[in-house]
Order: C-alpha cells, then structure tokens, then sequence
C-alpha cells in the first residue's frame, strides 16, 4: 500500500521555525528591557516605553505567526511528535515543569501580597528600632509615603527602609516613588524641593522627611501625629532680602520649603518691637547689609540664654555696606561663642569655573550635616571664612563644613584684578564655612554660615544648598529632638585568613573530595545499570 504522499510545501517548514526562533529572542530582549524599565534601572520617555511595548507586541505576534505557519506546512511532524513515546515522555516532563512553575508562581504571589522578613543578622541591624516600631502601631491613620526621586539618584536602600515600614504597620503604611524630573507638578504640589526628600501624608495633614533614614521618617511621623505651632523668625530691618519672590535676591524659597515641613514663618523688627515674640523656636538672621545694633543684640543674647535659637547668614562686608562701622553681632558671636567671622572673602581654586565660589569639601560630624556627607556638596558664593575657637565647659561649638587647602580668605580685594594669595594679610586653607554652637546649661543654640546667598532662590535647589538651610533650622529649632531612637552596637565582623594546614585542607576538599564524590556516584549509576542490563 502506498505511502501518504508529502505536502509539497514541507520543505518550506523551516521557515517558519526559523522565524519563529528569531522572534522568541526579539521577544526575551524587549521582554527583559521592559522588566528592567519597571524595576527602575533605566528610565526613558514616555514615547520610547510606547514604542517598545508595541515592540513587544509585534514579536510575540510574529513569535504565533512562525509556529502557526510551521504547524500548517508540516502537520505530519507535529502529529508524530504528539503521538510518540517521546511526546509521551516529554509529557511527563511538561506537567512536571508546569507544577513547579505553578508553584513557583503561587509561592512569590502570596510572599508578594504578603510581605514578611526575617533578620538573621547577629546585631539585628535590618529590623527596626522599638520606638520606630511602637510609633507604626499606634498610626492613628493610614499614611502615604510619596518619595521624590529622580533618575540620578539611588533609591534602593530607600525602597528597602519604606518596605520595611510597610511591612510592620499592619496596613497603615503605602508608599510609592515619583520621578520629580518626568513628573514636576506632582513636586511642586507637595512643596518639595531638592531631590531624594519623602512626603508623608496622613488625611489633610502633610509633613516632609529630609532625606531617608529611620529616625528622619519617625520624626516626621510623630510631627504628622501630633501638629504643633513651630514658628521661626527671619529678622528685618538691616537691608535683608524679602521673603516673597522677586527682586534680584529674595528667601521665597526657603520660606516656602520650611513652609512645606508645617513650619509658621513671620518677620520681625526688633526695631520697632522691641521684644522677641514667646512662641519663636528660632531667629533667622539673613543676609543683612547694614549691622544688626547693640540693642537688638542684647535682646537675641537674653533670647538665647534663656534657651532661644539664632541661625546667621552674614556676608562678607566687600558685599554690604558696613564699611567702617563696629559689627555688634559679629563682635557678640566672637566673645560669647568663640565664633569669629573674619574680614576676608574666600578664594576656592577647586572651583575651576568660579573661584569665588566656595565648595564644602569636608562635613564634621553633627545632626546639621549627617544627610549631606558622601552625598551632597555645598556651593556658597562670595563666602567670608570662620574661625572657631575651643569653646569652654558649657558650651559646645562644631564646624560643619569646610574648604580644601586648594583655598584662601582674601582679606584685600582689588576691583578687575585676580585675587592672588599673600601669606602675610591672608588666611590659608582649609577654611571654616559655617560652625553651630550649644549651651549645655542653657540649650540655647546658634548656626552661624558666612554666606546667605547659598540660602537665596537662585540656587537654593542646587547640591545640597537647601537641605543645608533646612537642616540648620530643624536643629536651632530643636525638631531634631523629637525622638532619640536606640542604638545597636555595630557588631565588628573580621576575615581570619586560614592557617596552611587548613588551606590544605580546603584545597583539597573543593578540588579532590566534593568532585571525586560526583564521579563515583555517576560511575556507580552506570555500573548499577549496566547489571540490570
């Protein structure tokens, strides 16, 4: 009996499986792109992630096509690819690989919708502290956490402490991450300014992290839990900047940042008022172009004695109209603080397009700079230098920030000449750019920078220029105070290196006993099977 004879187009099936082939790598690599792009690797315009789903799409239906044109052309193939023992076999297989992906599935579904970890670390360094985890279960209400961050900067040790929040509050913690670049009206509407800074929101109540760390995000709950009146004052009087936009310097935005974190910003003219209101956590003084006089500095030294804040932004006097005449407030920050603001403007060669542009290049360790170290510098133009000196058993003084020795304090500017540095009349490098004092006895507390234009609209969103100013008002104000989280020694982990002997062993056991015990086992299977015939 003659055998059923052959489609003539059998010989074209491969076509089909070749094109079927090149559309399943076209589909993994767009495929892997787009598990990238969810997983924020890369971000790219909304355009292009169009583009790339239709991508996807057409590969997949190209993908259909070729193995439908291959199942057409050589139906014989498949049929007795299904009916063979091989298919039978591979059946098997198949239902077996199904389950397991099935279970796979089912498994990271459930751990997905139900996150929960474990800290097997010695120190327990990944759970967070019992204050932290007190304030999530006593939440009130659900909160939103909105982090604000853009493409340029890391946001998985971020996601990793907002999970961990989630995780432990019983449902009244989400999150989720905005992009401040792609979108910016979501930015500007929750008042952020700056990058990497978290909005919490609880109802109609609103508060702002700074940067993401535990015992930022506990305090800002705890001021999103219990609102209180923080009202700082900015001083006025002397020539300072305005604090409403427009002019060419005003303070608008860092009004309106403090603003943003529930802060009441006011004014005040201790010229006409003569008193210092009861309800102000801090004094803003900046950028003043004529001195601060002798009465106003008697009441802000009774202010701070009695445990009041002062935060000072005072320019180089080339950039005031001070001239000749005496500086109460700096002559006060000299004798009470050991703080002296010198009469020089600082020259920084490692700003290479402007060096009156000075750039912080070393933070010291204090509550003001803890979230700027390793990430952030600080640009201040037209800055003058600070001397500090030791201050005494009460009282507490740190520089923050500071210059490279690639720098000097000017003290004699020339009009349309280069600043060159002359050791007899200038100050080397490095340069102090901002100190914080603290009377222990009193708690009275003043920051004081050799700039204000650092703090001004123009680039008070530059570096970490605004989160510097932030800073320094959340610690005059004492709002870092809110909650002292406790602390886990840092367990100290170090490599022994093996001694001969037990490198020898090791050597041996990894290259000798583990694959010696694979071969024998392979070769006692053969030998087993061979018996059985």
């Amino acid at each position: 009996m003659a055998g059923k004879k052959k489609s003539p187009y059998v010989k074209y099936a491969f076509v089909g499986l070749i094109v079927a082939l090149i559309a399943c790598i076209s589909t993994g690599l767009i495929g892997t792109a787009n598990i990238m792009l969810a997983m924020k690797m890369f971000t790219l315009d909304v355009e292009v992630t169009d583009k790339l789903n239709l991508a996807l799409q057409i590969s997949i239906g190209i993908l259909v096509i070729g193995l439908a044109a291959y199942v057409m052309l050589s139906p014989d193939t498949i049929r007795r690819f299904l009916t063979g023992r091989q298919a039978r076999y591979g059946s098997n297989s198949l239902i077996l690989a199904l389950a397991f992906a099935g279970i796979i599935f089912a498994a990271n579904y459930i751990v997905f919708n139900n996150p929960k970890s474990w800290d097997l670390t010695e120190d327990k360094s990944n759970t967070l502290a019992p204050e932290t985890m007190k304030i999530l279960a006593t939440l009130p209400a659900k909160i939103t956490a909105t982090a604000f961050y853009s493409a340029s900067l890391n946001s998985s040790a971020s996601d990793e402490l907002l999970l961990k929040f989630k995780s432990n509050s019983k449902g009244k913690f989400e999150y989720r991450f905005v992009d401040p670049d792609l979108d910016p009206a979501a930015a500007r509407d929750a008042g952020i300014t700056g990058d990497g800074k978290i909005l919490l929101q609880m109802g109609e109540t609103k508060e702002i992290a700074s940067f993401a760390s535990e015992e930022e995000l506990a305090r800002t709950m705890i001021r999103l839990i219990s609102p209180e009146s923080r009202t700082v004052y900015f001083l006025q009087g002397h020539g300072e900047p305005g604090l409403e936009s427009g002019g060419e310097f005003s303070f608008s935005t860092a009004k309106s940042t403090l603003e943003s974190k529930n802060y009441t910003v006011e004014t005040l003219n201790l010229l006409t008022t003569h008193s210092i209101p009861d309800d102000a956590l801090a004094i803003i003084i900046a950028g003043p172009t004529k001195p601060v006089s002798a009465q106003e500095v008697s009441l802000l030294n009774k202010y701070v004695n009695e445990g009041g804040s002062l935060v000072i932004l005072e320019d180089p006097r080339f950039f005031t109209e001070f001239e000749d005449a005496p500086d109460p407030l700096a002559n006060y920050l000299s004798t009470e603080w050991g703080i002296t603001l010198n009469d020089d403007i600082v020259i920084d060669l490692v700003n290479t397009q402007n060096p009156f542009q000075a750039v912080s290049s070393q933070y010291n360790a204090h509550p003001i700079t803890q979230n700027l170290t390793d990430k952030y510098i600080v640009i201040l133009p037209q800055a003058r230098s600070i001397s500090v000196a030791a201050g005494d058993e009460t009282k507490v003084v740190t520089p923050l920030i500071s210059t490279t020795d690639q720098s000097w304090g000017e003290s004699e500017l020339v009009a349309d000449q280069s600043p060159t540095f002359d050791p007899a009349t200038d100050n080397p490098g490095p340069l102090n750019l901002a100190a914080a004092g603290e009377n222990t006895s009193t708690k009275g507390r003043v920051v004081v920078f050799g700039n204000s234009l650092f703090a001004s609209d123009e680039i008070f969103d530059a570096y970490g220029n605004g989160n510097m100013f932030i800073n320094a008002v959340d610690w005059a104000a004492e709002q870092e105070d809110l909650l002292d989280l406790t602390t886990r020694p840092a367990t100290q982990r170090t490599f022994i290196p093996p001694t001969q002997g037990s490198f020898l062993i090791l050597l041996i056991v990894a290259i000798l006993v583990i694959p010696g015990m694979v071969v024998f086992a392979g070769v006692s299977s053969w030998l087993s099977r061979r018996k059985r015939g």
